[in-house]
């Protein structure tokens, strides 16, 4: 067996399980993992299929309107659908069998980062959002991406789209309305060209102007993203040079300009390396993958082939600390946890340890540095976490655990630690709290 197989599964993957054989050939079997549709998208418990923008609506507008007779306590149903969708996720990434498939749902889902913290118009639509923006393009490519993300209702309302008119649109005239430049701003600044493409004022501001007219209908058909033509701006707009005319269909001209920019795969280049190969990104990576994205127009499941086959991937190996969402999803696949059962730990493994699910602070996502996670409190955090998770699994075998999470790659160091354990839960407190098992 290819001595990789193991640090593919810990590298590319969420860590090996014990029910799991590893891949015989671990670039065939991460290959493997971009054929195809999403095969599994989550599907919360009590639905019968997953729900979608409308259902989420519905539950906003029902939930409103019954807010005087709730019993006490009882949550809103846009508070209670979340939580199962994001229990429904966690369960998803403790059993899945295309976890690299699944390491790229996370990563894109980062880089379009969308927060509850914004209120209910992204909590009652981040499931959809994250199952018809994200997983269904994730093999597909960065600018339909783009589209679908920027188009969609949880991004138009995450990034205040829905307060943003043009001020000589029709609306905006009547209603004395003005521009909201936020979502142009993130375009620019976090989901394209980055700074380094040295955009100016003006092409936030009219990029703005382009943006305007489309906002989100939650009350009545057709329940989701809108372009209203009476708030759009009128008039030519100028973005990075180009110049663009008026209506929606021109929006997503300029979208795929912006996609297609040499900036933007320059700094999705050096995105992806960082997440996946180390935290300062080798140029040599990172031209590579850039390369890959500019020829192939950003098929980004051509992306997802070259990663593994970077030199700089695998030497030295385990060499990224594990943020705490893939963290605690490791600890959990190595004790073979059942997603149905283990989802919830899962949840509150990642809240206690300051990563809850679709909840970033900020529009930049969560960090893919080392030292976002790092420093006395969250150290300590990690170790009480793990020695509690070790409690409900202190009937395995410690060894058998080692030997499934990090094999040959576990240190002499913690095998002993290990056999020297005054107990199984010590034992397999010491395995979680390695600096072995923290890194990937």
């Amino acid at each position: 067996m290819d001595p990789r197989s193991l640090q593919a599964a810990i590298r590319f993957g969420l860590g090996a399980r014990p029910d799991q054989a590893l891949p015989r050939d671990p670039l065939s079997w991460l290959d493997a993992q971009l054929e195809g549709p999403d095969l599994a998208p989550p599907v919360p418990a009590g639905w019968p299929a997953p729900p979608t923008v409308r259902d989420g609506y519905r539950n906003w507008v029902e939930g409103d309107r019954r807010r005087d007779q709730r019993p006490p306590r009882q949550p809103h149903p846009v508070d209670y659908a979340f939580a199962a969708e994001v229990v429904a996720l966690q369960a998803l990434r403790i059993d899945t069998a295309t976890p690299y498939r699944e390491r790229l749902v996370e990563f894109w889902a980062n880089h379009f980062t969308v927060s509850r913290r914004a209120g209910y118009g992204v909590a009652s639509t981040v499931g959809p959002f994250m199952r018809d923006a994200i997983r269904s393009h994730v093999t597909g490519t960065f600018a339909d991406m783009l589209v679908a993300v920027v188009l969609h209702p949880a991004m138009l309302s995450y990034l205040s789209q829905t307060q943003s008119t043009g001020p000589n649109s029709p609306l905006g005239k009547q209603r004395k309305r003005g521009l909201n430049e936020n979502l142009a701003r993130e375009i620019l600044e976090l989901h394209t060209v980055s700074p380094a493409a040295r955009y100016s004022q003006r092409d936030v501001t009219d990029f703005a102007r382009l943006l305007t007219g489309w906002t989100v209908e939650r009350m009545r058909e057709p329940y989701g993203a809108v372009f209203r033509a009476n708030a759009h701006e009128p008039g030519e707009k100028i973005v990075l040079g180009r110049r663009f005319g008026e209506g929606p269909a021109e929006v997503e001209k300029a979208l795929r300009f912006l996609a297609s920019h040499s900036a933007t795969q320059r700094f999705l280049a050096t995105k992806l390396v960082r997440h996946f190969v180390a935290d300062d990104p080798p140029p040599e990576a990172v031209t590579r993958i850039e390369a890959v994205l500019t020829d192939t127009g950003g098929d980004l499941a051509a992306v997802a082939r070259a990663l593994p086959r970077l030199e700089q991937a695998w030497k030295p190996p385990l060499s990224k600390l594990r943020a705490p969402v893939d963290y605690v999803t490791a600890a959990l696949r190595a004790c073979g946890a059942a997603g149905t059962e283990f989802a919830q730990v899962a949840r509150n493994g990642c809240d206690v340890l300051h990563q809850p699910c679709w909840q970033a602070e900020q529009p930049n996502g969560w960090s893919d540095r080392a030292g976002a996670w790092l420093g006395p409190e969250p150290i300590m955090q990690r170790l009480d976490w793990c020695y509690e998770l070790a409690g409900r699994f202190a009937r395995l075998e410690p060894m058998m655990v080692l030997d499934t999470a990090l094999g040959p790659l576990g240190r002499t160091e913690t095998r002993q630690a290990l056999r020297g354990a005054g107990s199984p839960r010590d034992a397999l407190a010491l395995l979680f709290s390695s600096a072995e098992f923290q890194h990937r």
